[in-house]
């Protein structure tokens, strides 16, 4: 069992600094450095050639695309582009590295000395500094079979795919992340998610987390105070989920806490993340840059982006995520909180096409941040994977603007749209849940009611407008609710004016 020191304990006690290392795998048609298709799902190696497997006589072409797409992210990320930077041979055995080396970049990054802002849940806006962002090729993909973890070690035997060998990478690197405090966690959980929708908003890469695109390996380290020199860092691989990026942090700093109160020593490793019990494990010894014995790739010549095309890809880069959720704020007229509780749920784009469809900003945030956003909770998954769409979401508030339907009919029509009943249209229709517009079933509606409670009809004729209510109520029952409660009133005040 892992020892744990309690979490508020050991932030009271240690300062806590972390780093984080993000991977994205670029979207781009071919490899990084052969002609191979870069797709995803496709037939175990099948989507290689002689470079991609290492065979010996290849040579390596640069991508030119993924070069563009990592100045992008470079320029978004606030830092320097690199005049001239070359790629280097990073050497080290693995059965998923075909060439026994990876082709990355070592000391000549082609960005470097960046900035991010990230916004915290209650507003807060934390500064993240960059240390660099740098081209690499991905590894191939082992699957461990047998055994209970799905890892090497007890596995009866391992299968190599290296489709995804060579793929793209932009791995960018943090300096050391001070100053959070007990909010670390949060604070790594929000820059990975800020790069991820940059990431998305740069056209870059599908960033979809689930299938790897983006990746997150995040270094914890604990001193005494402020003031001390950093302490020995782990390095938890390959987290690959925004809530996993938080656990994970949590849990090393109550670990490492616990093995400095022991009077132990942290080591300096890569470590394990389990999803399933929210722990990490021992990895290996964490080696430094000099065990990979870095040399310059002698196959690949250096790189030096030109400055006017530079400039042209700053000029064609797109709104970033943080300025489009400040301007619409302000065209939706959404409060601070507002605002952040949709930014929260990951509503903006939902609400966004929702408003795009026709629907008003309050409307559609009534609908996805009120019954959508407590279905999707019950549910435990995210908003943007109930079954529905921002156009059905629009269509469903046109029925009501155009007063087919009333708000209580609206939740009976949501109900069937998530049930898979169809478009908004077809469940009305089916459930024959439009509103009794016709005037003479009303009326009939409105005089039994008045008929069961013939006391009323006088009092509401001396003025006393109080039981109005309870006629509506009776009507709208014996409508199922379909009755226009505003018509209904009309005609009840008519009918008894007139009687």
């Amino acid at each position: 069992m892992t020892t744990l020191v309690d979490y508020d304990d050991a932030v009271a006690r240690f300062d806590p600094v972390i780093g984080i290392e993000v991977h994205v795998e670029l979207g781009t048609r071919t490899k990084m450095f052969d002609g191979a298709p870069a797709g995803f799902g496709e037939e175990p190696n099948t989507s290689v050639t002689p470079v991609s497997l290492g065979l010996p006589g290849s040579l390596p072409v640069v991508n030119g695309t993924a070069v563009e797409y990592a100045i992008r992210i470079g320029l978004a990320l606030n830092c320097q582009i690199a005049e001239t930077c070359r790629f280097a041979r990073k050497n080290y055995f693995y059965p998923d590295v075909p060439k026994n080396f990876q082709t990355s970049q070592y000391d000549e990054p082609i960005a470097f000395d960046g900035h991010v802002d990230v916004e915290l849940e209650d507003g807060t806006v934390f500064r993240v500094e960059i240390e660099r962002a740098h081209m690499e090729e991905d590894a191939g993909k082992n699957t461990h079979v047998g055994g209970a973890t799905g890892r090497i070690h007890g596995a009866e035997y391992s299968l190599v795919d290296y489709n995804r060998a060579g793929i793209p990478l932009v791995e960018i690197v943090t300096k050391p992340i001070t100053g959070a405090g007990a909010r670390a966690p949060e604070v790594a959980r929000a820059y990975v998610q800020t790069l991820r929708d940059m990431f998305r908003a740069l056209g870059v890469s599908e960033a979809r987390m689930e299938r790897g695109n983006v990746r997150a390996d995040v270094n914890v380290s604990l001193r005494p105070t402020p003031e001390s020199a950093l302490g020995t860092r782990t390095e938890t691989k390959n987290v690959n989920s925004f809530r996993s990026v938080e656990r994970a942090v949590r849990f090393e700093i109550g670990r490492q806490a616990a093995v400095l109160d022991e009077g132990g020593t942290v080591v300096q490793e890569t470590r394990h993340w389990h999803e399933d019990t929210g722990t990490t494990t021992s990895g290996r010894i964490k080696s430094d840059a000099e065990d990979y014995r870095y040399f310059p790739e002698p196959d690949l010549v250096p790189i030096a982006p030109d400055r006017a095309w530079v400039e042209e890809i700053r000029a064609s880069l797109p709104e970033l995520p943080a300025a489009r959720r400040r301007r619409l704020q302000g065209e939706w007229g959404y409060a601070d909180a507002e605002m952040r509780d949709v930014v929260n749920a990951g509503a903006v784009e939902l609400i966004e096409a929702t408003v795009a469809g026709g629907t008003s900003p309050a409307a559609a945030r009534k609908w996805w941040m009120g019954e959508l956003a407590r279905t999707a909770k019950q549910q435990e998954v995210e908003l943007d994977s109930l079954p529905i769409t921002p156009a059905q979401i629009a269509s469903l508030q046109k029925l009501v603007d155009d007063g087919r339907i009333n708000d209580k009919l609206a939740r009976q029509v949501l109900e069937g749209v998530l049930a898979g009943e169809g478009d908004p249209e077809a469940v009305v229709v089916a459930r024959g849940l439009e509103v009794v517009s016709d005037d003479g079933p009303l009326l009939e509606a409105i005089d039994a009611a008045l008929a069961a409670q013939p006391d009323i009809a006088e009092k509401i004729r001396s003025g006393n407008l109080g039981p109005v209510g309870a006629i509506i109520g009776a009507v709208m029952k014996a409508t199922r609710g379909q009755a226009d409660a505003g018509r209904v009133r009309e005609l009840l005040l008519e009918r008894v004016t007139q009687g």
